[in-house]
């Protein structure tokens, strides 16, 4: 294969027809989606994308769980893979996932076009239930995590994923594009706090064992907390009860979970031992007690060094204003890491705003981002084995 052939350009009015196309399936008046996975808008969604596919002459398949395939009829593995899922959450916006899914599309679809070598050896995607919005999900990343336990996974040699950014932070930094080197780790904890329910209007203040207060002392130091582990670090409060909860009851029991989302695993174990001292702490002046359990870990997930050094290096003639960062939210990329070499791409999103109708990115940034990622395939081809070779366990 000639590696130095020049890339082709991508049909950037054609990528934004098929983005808008796509929104149609599940499309809300406010210019969101609801296309949950195994929804009729998803499953209609899904046949529209094969039958595109196919229209341009290419081979579309299915798989047993829902994944969507594309690639040339006459290609040869060892295959890259790219794509990423157009399944949503509810009252989403319409380029979560499902850019990557149209951007791969139009990146192998311009490579056959254009006759160019790299189309023979990549394989485009669109996963099943990333998201895991649904009632029956089992957790998200539903399609990612099936493909990596069947046989095809062993003919794959890398996986590349383009995705907004969704959040703010390339758009602060004034960056167009991104290479992602890993996602952050995640852990979740559970607090649950024991106290004395009482009268709420009779008891007096230093008699109390109020877990309430307990819980929201607490949860008052969590960002505290948090920026002493890790400046970088992300958490959230978002779950918080008090039982039996009547205004006029002392809670005698109250719960809160806590997340913390780090690229360190050594700052999210800090930040689980500050957790339980000072809940444990609060708790003793309160005359309470407290139980902190870990319920959910996800580690850091850390892409290829040589892959992502490649994203990198196509990134720059594209655009000048390019970085480097880690994912904040999960990707299939996630999944896929743990069977080939893996990378994403970001384009940023306006305002850090995401899952959401008004998650936006500048169409002239979402052809930017195809571009990108046609330049990274080509690039990627000199990765390529020379036949199927045995990858990660």
């Amino acid at each position: 294969m000639n590696h130095n052939r020049p890339a082709p350009v991508v049909n950037g009015p054609r990528l934004l027809q098929d983005l808008a196309e796509l929104a149609t399936f599940g499309g809300r008046e406010d210019g969101g989606v609801d296309r949950v996975a195994g929804s009729a808008a998803d499953l209609e969604s899904r046949v529209w994308l094969a039958k595109r596919i196919e229209q341009a002459g290419l081979q579309a398949r299915t798989d047993d769980i829902g994944n969507v395939f594309g690639r040339r009829a006459s290609g040869t593995g060892p295959w890259l893979l790219a794509g990423s899922h157009t399944d949503t959450v509810p009252a989403a916006g319409r380029l979560d996932g499902a850019y990557g899914v149209i951007a791969a599309l139009e990146v192998l679809r311009t490579l056959h076009e254009a006759g160019h070598p790299a189309a023979d050896h990549l394989e485009i995607v669109s996963f099943w239930d990333e998201e895991g919005a649904s009632p029956t999900s089992q957790g998200g990343l539903a399609g990612s995590s099936a493909l990596c336990e069947d046989p095809h996974v062993q003919e794959l040699f890398a996986y590349l994923e383009l995705h907004i950014e969704q959040g703010p932070r390339m758009e602060q930094s004034g960056l167009h594009l991104a290479a992602v080197e890993g996602i952050v780790g995640v852990q979740r904890h559970t607090v649950t706090v024991h106290g004395i329910a009482n009268h709420g209007g009779t008891t007096p203040m230093d008699a109390r064992a109020d877990a309430g207060r307990v819980v929201s002392q607490s949860a008052a130091r969590i960002v505290e907390l948090a920026a002493a582990c890790d400046p970088t670090m992300i958490t959230n409060v978002g779950c918080v009860e008090f039982l039996p909860g009547a205004p006029n009851v002392v809670p005698g029991e109250a719960r809160m979970v806590v997340e913390f989302r780090a690229a360190s695993e050594e700052s999210l174990n800090r930040a689980a031992e500050g957790l339980s001292a000072l809940v444990l702490d609060n708790a003793a002046r309160e005359k309470c007690t407290a139980e902190i359990v870990r319920t959910s870990r996800k580690p850091v997930s850390r892409f290829d060094p040589v892959l992502c050094d490649l994203v990198a290096d196509s990134l720059e003639p594209v655009h000048p204003a390019t970085g480097r960062m880690f994912s904040y939210a999960g990707h299939d990329a996630s999944a896929m890491n743990s069977r080939v070499p893996t990378a994403m791409l970001f384009v940023p999103s306006t305002g850090g705003i995401s899952h959401s109708p008004a998650e936006h990115t500048p169409e002239a940034q979402l052809v930017q981002g195809a571009q990108a990622l046609l330049q990274t395939v080509v690039r990627a081809q000199t990765l390529r084995p020379a036949s199927r070779v045995a990858l990660r366990p």
